[in-house]
């Protein structure tokens, strides 16, 4: 049964930055306050582009509210404002077994479905982890990066490019980018056990980049809400 995100939970970023919950409504169990949809944190992240951030976000597979908004579980697939998945560890015990749509009285629950009895994080695979570039050459011309996912409830995939000359930006890849980043298939759609995607770098999109380590960052998500990471880093020299 999955747990109800509170202020007590453990949050952090890929990088090590440990989050902060505002709640916004004062509902108050004895492990801590629980979150509602809406509420934000901070993060004390110092890599480039800093994640700095998040907004909680309900996958909508309960129907529990607090002040007309939905609680969060501690399942829920959360993410940095830079679109980085977050590490959550929840130690209390407040429950939500609730359905995702509220039960006419005396109504039993059904029993959860497989996908959402499965929490085991997605398996995400790169080759290879790291691509350099010289831009004096402009070498390599192309360069290849394969993701592998697989998880046997997937749900959604998406793609990040993290440049980390300052002060840092984080561009959503998803679809592809038009200064030379080539997805396949683009989209985030995630439907199969095991799903590959090709991201091909054209050198002027290498370039771009300037000089330092940046990255190519693969987040795989699944049904129940469990997030697993790769990243191939792309160094500009």
């Amino acid at each position: 049964m999955p747990k109800v995100l509170t202020t007590s939970a453990v949050i952090t970023c890929p990088h090590g930055g440990v989050g902060t919950t505002v709640p916004s409504t004062p509902y108050v169990d004895a492990a801590g306050v629980v979150t509602g949809e809406g509420d934000t944190g901070t993060l004390t992240c110092v890599f480039l582009p800093p994640c700095a951030g998040y907004t909680l976000q309900s996958m909508g597979l309960n129907a529990t509210t607090i002040a007309d908004r939905k609680v969060i579980l501690a399942t829920d697939i959360q993410k940095s404002f830079t679109g980085l998945p977050l590490t959550i560890s929840e130690t209390t015990t407040l429950i939500d077994d609730s359905s995702p749509a509220p039960l006419p009285e005396g109504a039993t629950a059904a029993e959860p479905s497989p996908a959402m009895l499965d929490d085991a994080p997605p398996v995400v695979v790169v080759v290879p982890p790291a691509v350099p570039f010289v831009s004096a050459t402009m070498l390599p011309p192309t360069a290849i990066v394969t993701f592998t996912l697989t998880a046997a409830f997937p749900l959604a995939w998406d793609l990040r490019v993290l440049m980390t000359t300052p002060p840092g930006v984080s561009m959503d890849a998803t679809n592809g980018l038009p200064s030379g980043l080539v997805v396949a298939p683009a989209g985030g759609a995630w439907s199969s056990p095991s799903l590959t995607v090709i991201c091909t770098l054209s050198a002027a999109f290498m370039a771009s980049l300037g000089p330092g380590a940046h990255k190519l960052f693969m987040t795989g998500v699944t049904q129940r809400g469990a997030s697993a990471y790769a990243e191939a880093t792309i160094t500009v020299s």
